[in-house]
């Protein structure tokens, strides 16, 4: 079997996955060859501690948004000898390996068969989550999907790559969003194919992956279009010499 290295980010302040992450570290540590994690500095230190007790290979970093963590972890990734890369949030890789474990297993063991993954929700998985993420990520995944070809759900914190696509996204990734943009460097940029996977596993708990905020409100409303506009704009323009996304 190929080696296929973990790449993850977290800013977790109240220490949320730290019980989950104790049950799960044996299975994330025997699934993958190398385990990469950047977590910001404002992450529990109790958190902190079991990751750096664990086989995980530990960055702490400034909290600079999600976009900035996810490329110091792929840059992290590379210094290591994995030829293939899963990339998966935190919070939704332990939702994942607690309810679908073995679907976890088998996604990893199919990387090695392409240069750049999408990995999505099913129709089941993407209904777990709060109304106004799932009515304003239908437009981002419709953007993406037409700039595709093929049906996509872009936005739900997983993909998987080859190391030679992993280079060419630390080259050329600079967006706030990099949902879109990774997929979209790989497509336009290494004018390599694109592949998509839906998944049961990233469906939605809201103890683990919610956010502060209060789900439902006009603020949760409004903040959730801001990024599905943020994403669609460089879903349409990365890559494309001819313009600049704004």
């Amino acid at each position: 079997m190929s080696n296929i290295g973990l790449l993850t980010v977290t800013h977790d302040p109240s220490g949320k996955t730290i019980n989950l992450f104790k049950a799960l570290q044996k299975d994330l540590e025997e699934i993958y060859s190398d385990l990469f994690i950047t977590i910001s500095d404002q992450s529990s230190s109790e958190l902190i501690m079991q990751m750096q007790n664990s086989k995980f290979n530990v960055k702490i970093i400034p909290k600079l948004g999600a976009a900035q963590a996810r490329r110091e972890v792929v840059n992290f990734g590379l210094s290591g000898k994995s030829e293939y890369f899963h990339y998966c949030d935190f919070d939704r890789l332990l939702t994942w390996g607690k309810t679908y474990l073995d679907e976890l297993k088998t996604t990893v063991a199919g990387i090695p068969h392409y240069d750049y993954q999408i990995l999505g929700r099913t129709e089941r998985a993407m209904n777990t989550h709060p109304e106004e993420w799932i009515e304003t990520e239908k437009i981002t995944n419709k953007i993406c999907s037409l700039e595709l070809g093929k049906e996509v759900d872009i936005t739900a914190g997983s993909c998987s790559f080859s190391r030679r696509s992993a280079e060419i996204i630390i080259e050329h990734s600079k967006e706030k969003m990099t949902d879109a943009e990774w997929a979209m460097i790989v497509h336009r940029i290494g004018n390599s194919s694109v592949e998509y996977k839906a998944v049961e596993g990233l469906e939605y708990h809201e103890e683990i992956n919610g956010v502060s905020r209060k789900n439902g409100s006009t603020e949760e409303w409004l903040g959730r279009l801001k990024l599905s506009l943020i994403i669609s704009e460089i879903a349409i323009y990365t890559g494309k010499t001819s313009a600049q996304s704004g």
